[in-house]
């Protein structure tokens, strides 16, 4: 899978290390094993999916940048199965993911307490609202995509920080953004299309 990763452009070798360390198969359904390291999402239930190893590794890689690696605080908005936050241990100093769906938190916890990653904090709560405090973070990367960034997201990233998330660009469309915090505002710039699952509020 990182061979594959390295053929597809991914170039950052802190990040190919962190995929090559996280065992994909931990995190999906053992109905779906054979195909952990196939370049595809897959159901995690609750109407959720685990996003493509490529997807993963090209986010993380925006994210790291020209930054030194580990990071410091990264945010991650929606746990989802935990894989995710599992490949930004690897990044980051801390971790903190937030999951609005119970069943889906409380399944990380199970998937990453065998890791034994004492700096990632997984939390119940609505990403919207972003973890305040945690605040301010060095990297936030969302799962989910709005109509616009919540401001508390922005207010929560740190001068010098980095946020990447898929936005809505359009009527059923989607594209990642990428925002840098710098001393005298933000700057945004809009790349590839992507698909993810939408934004919502509150917690279920």
């Amino acid at each position: 899978m990182v061979h594959k990763l390295a053929q597809q452009g991914v170039s950052s070798p802190e990040v190919l290390r962190a995929m090559g360390l996280t065992q994909r198969h931990l995190f999906v359904d053992s109905a779906l094993v054979n195909q952990a390291y196939e370049d595809t999402s897959l159901p995690i239930g609750f109407g959720q999916t685990i996003s493509k190893p490529n997807v993963v590794a090209r986010m993380c890689e925006l994210l790291v940048h020209e930054s030194s690696v580990p990071l410091g605080r990264v945010l991650e908005i929606g746990t989802g199965c935990g894989y995710q936050a599992a490949v930004l241990s690897c990044l980051a100093t801390e971790v903190y993911s937030l999951e609005r769906i119970r069943g889906l938190h409380e399944r990380a916890r199970v998937n990453l307490r065998a890791l034994r990653l004492p700096h990632v904090h997984l939390i119940f709560a609505d990403g919207m609202q972003g973890y305040a405090a945690g605040a301010p973070y060095a990297a936030i990367i969302a799962a989910a995509g709005g109509e616009a960034l919540p401001q508390a997201w922005l207010d929560q990233l740190a001068v010098g920080g980095r946020l990447v998330a898929p936005m809505q660009t359009g009527p059923g469309v989607q594209a990642l953004v990428v925002v840098d915090r710098t001393a005298s505002g933000f700057t945004r710039s809009i790349l590839e299309p992507v698909m993810f699952v939408p934004l919502k509020s509150g917690v279920v």
